[in-house]
């Protein structure tokens, strides 16, 4: 059994949208000090959290720089694009030269993974996938290992992934009319709550490694009608009528979504971080959010 490491005394993260503000809570809960980035500072308060706006036509502002810093470790959850990270690229030059950085870690996707006929993947896996949101996320990726290797610190990716949780889940998508039931046959995924999320993230911080690379997942790659339809029975609803997914009327944004059809092998990341999902199945996941509000219907009038 490797050794816990303790944690940093003050983290940094890129992007607190909505698996960054889950991090950051657990974080805070356990007495780390954390700083991130908003668009605009007023949205997303969290008590304790010191919020910097980070905008790509804005200059970067120097009390930003400096929790930046000041930070033992940092994190981004920012989306790619063409170019790769593009929060990466405003604060490189004050990563590279921090003299308190000692790790690096970067939400990823399994969307890096080409489909594999519903087969499994797992950290060993060749990273094969071709279409445009995969390679830029293996460019992003590459841009944060980088950095680590010319610092000689510890790096994380976490290849995710769709992620749900309380406030992002079926049962939402049901209570607003927002719900596409689309069939593909044969079709899995895995899912991962954004709470495992958190719990993942800390263990990384507990075992740190070079270059190290994690595939957190639920145990059960479920179609995702099932999922609706167990969404639907605990609130309730009617079911919206089934599509299949290369009806034309499926936007094609969609359609590539539904492409990729594998299931991920997550016993490698679970050894290694000494981590069990809380939330195996989106079962347990949307009985949670059930249970504190998701999807629950307003009183008439209300």
């Amino acid at each position: 059994m490797s050794i816990v490491a303790d944690l940093p005394k003050r983290i940094f993260i890129l992007g607190l949208g909505y698996s960054g503000q889950a991090i950051a809570r657990r974080l805070l809960a356990l007495g780390v000090t954390v700083d991130g980035t908003v668009r605009e500072p007023a949205a997303h308060a969290i008590d304790g959290l010191a919020r910097h706006r980070l905008a790509s036509d804005q200059p970067v502002d120097a009390s930003l720089l400096e929790a930046l810093g000041r930070a033992d470790a940092v994190l981004c959850t920012v989306p790619p694009d063409a170019d790769g990270d593009p929060a990466m690229r405003l604060v490189r030059a004050a990563l590279a030269s921090s003299r308190a950085l000692r790790w690096v870690g970067y939400l990823s996707s399994t969307a890096v993974y080409a489909g594999r006929d519903g087969g499994w993947v797992d950290e060993a896996s060749l990273a094969d996938g071709s279409s445009p949101s995969a390679l830029q996320r293996l460019h992003a990726e590459r841009q944060w290992q980088a950095l680590a290797s010319e610092r000689g610190i510890d790096s994380a990716v976490f290849r995710l992934p769709g992620l749900y949780g309380r406030g992002r889940n079926a049962l939402v998508q049901l209570a607003a009319g927002r719900a596409r039931h689309v069939v593909r046959p044969g079709l899995v995924f895995n899912r991962l709550h954004v709470q495992d999320l958190a719990d993942v993230v800390v263990a990384a911080l507990q075992h740190p490694r070079p270059a190290a690379r994690y595939l957190p997942a639920d145990d059960e790659p479920a179609p995702p009608q099932q999922v609706l339809a167990y969404a639907a029975q605990l609130g309730g609803y009617a079911l919206p009528a089934q599509q299949q997914w290369d009806d034309p009327a499926v936007s094609p944004s969609l359609r590539r979504f539904y492409e990729g059809n594998k299931r991920i092998d997550s016993r490698g990341t679970r050894a290694m971080l000494q981590w069990q999902p809380r939330f195996p199945s989106y079962r347990e996941g949307l009985q949670d959010a059930w249970e504190h509000g998701d999807g629950q219907r307003l009183p008439a009038g209300a």
